[in-house]
């Protein structure tokens, strides 16, 4: 009886060390499966969205331009002649009207003398011929003693004449208004800002005479300050845009002006329109050729769509973004606009507002796709 106890415990011992090792790896199964859950749950993303809305975005174009003259102008010698006198020097501030330099060109009182003395003798032969046709026409009132051959010959010779009279009136005009060129006025107020004759120079027109003009005159006391608008900010400039502006000379002083001229037109190589600003300048401390950092606001006549700049998707083949419908991502194709402060502008017929949209869009979430959403 003994073996058959020895064997009974035996067997006892290792049925429950069986049943010991089928508890704990139940238990551990169930760890296992408990573990795989939460990592389950913890892979089941939750995209983040937020609702479209329609707003004024605010920015600004920052661009250089330059400062010009209002009016400027060279002046060249009308005549070919020789500087008697200068009466203004650079940095001048003439009137409108002021003489700036006499000339002298001895030959000019030749050709005017020469002048009046055939307008002289032009109108001594018409005198005569007037004359003649007068007394023929007297005369043939009388029937048979003048032919009208005779009366027609006087007067086409009168005719004649009267015109050979006229142009030497003109000549003589011609010649004594060549004489008034002599003397080179102000056309406008301004500042002389060039002087490239002295006393005694040999001067004419430009390329016979004068290589450069005798002076250079700039209106100061306003200036245009011109700037190039890229073609895709020229909708949100118009005639009654304020800009602000400042240059390196007075880097802590802002200046003002307002738009006053668009060209209508784009630069065939720039691609951009000019316009131009009225800038007034009356003390004079700006000066032409200064080149001024230009600030342009661009504020758009209706409201638009705004996005975070993380919503759009620019690839190399299209620009989108990712909207939510039943819960399944959707791409939108639309075109992008100004940006400003981590924002962008976004233009789409396809897009309402209050529609949901992913606020971090990627090319990794695939159209069509689930998605689990929160706002």
């Amino acid at each position: 009886m003994q073996p058959i106890n020895k064997y009974s415990k035996l067997n006892s011992l290792v049925l429950a060390a069986l049943m010991a090792t089928a508890i704990g790896c139940n238990s551990n199964a169930e760890k296992k499966e408990q573990k795989e859950e939460a990592t389950a749950e913890k892979k089941v993303s939750v995209t983040e969205t937020f609702p479209l809305k329609k707003e004024d975005l605010s920015t600004a174009f920052h661009t250089p331009g330059e400062l010009i003259s209002y009016q400027q102008v060279d002046l060249y010698a009308r005549e070919t002649s020789f500087v008697k006198k200068l009466y203004a020097d650079v940095g001048t501030e003439v009137k409108a009207g002021q003489l700036l330099v006499s000339m002298e060109a001895p030959e000019l009182n030749s050709r005017l003398a020469g002048a009046e003395s055939r307008a002289k003798a032009q109108e001594a032969a018409y005198i005569a011929s007037k004359a003649n046709y007068n007394r023929l026409l007297e005369t043939s009132k009388t029937p048979g003693t003048i032919s009208q051959n005779d009366l027609d010959q006087a007067l086409a010779r009168m005719d004649a004449d009267y015109a050979q009279l006229q142009s030497a009136k003109a000549s003589q005009k011609e010649v004594g208004a060549s004489k008034n060129y002599l003397e080179i006025r102000a056309p406008f107020a301004g500042i002389i800002t060039a002087r490239n004759v002295n006393l005694g120079a040999y001067v004419g027109p430009s390329g016979k005479g004068s290589e450069f003009p005798l002076f250079t005159l700039q209106d100061q006391k306003k200036m245009r300050l011109v700037v190039s608008i890229p073609e895709a900010y020229v909708g949100y400039v118009n005639n009654q845009t304020e800009i602000k502006f400042s240059v390196k000379a007075y880097p802590n002083e802002q200046f003002t002006a307002k738009v006053k001229r668009m060209a209508g037109a784009l630069d065939t190589r720039l691609r951009s329109e000019r316009i131009e600003m009225d800038v007034i300048n009356n003390d004079k401390k700006l000066l032409p050729g200064m080149i001024a950092e230009v600030s342009i606001p661009l504020s758009s006549q209706a409201a638009s769509f705004v996005v975070p700049k993380t919503a759009l998707v620019t690839s190399m083949e299209r620009v989108f973004v990712v909207k939510v419908i039943d819960n399944k991502a959707v791409w939108i194709d639309v075109q992008k606009g100004r940006e400003a402060d981590g924002n962008v502008e976004i233009f789409s017929d396809s897009l309402k507002v209050d529609d949901k949209l992913v606020k971090s869009a990627s090319e990794e979430v695939r159209n069509g796709s689930s998605l689990n959403t929160k706002v």
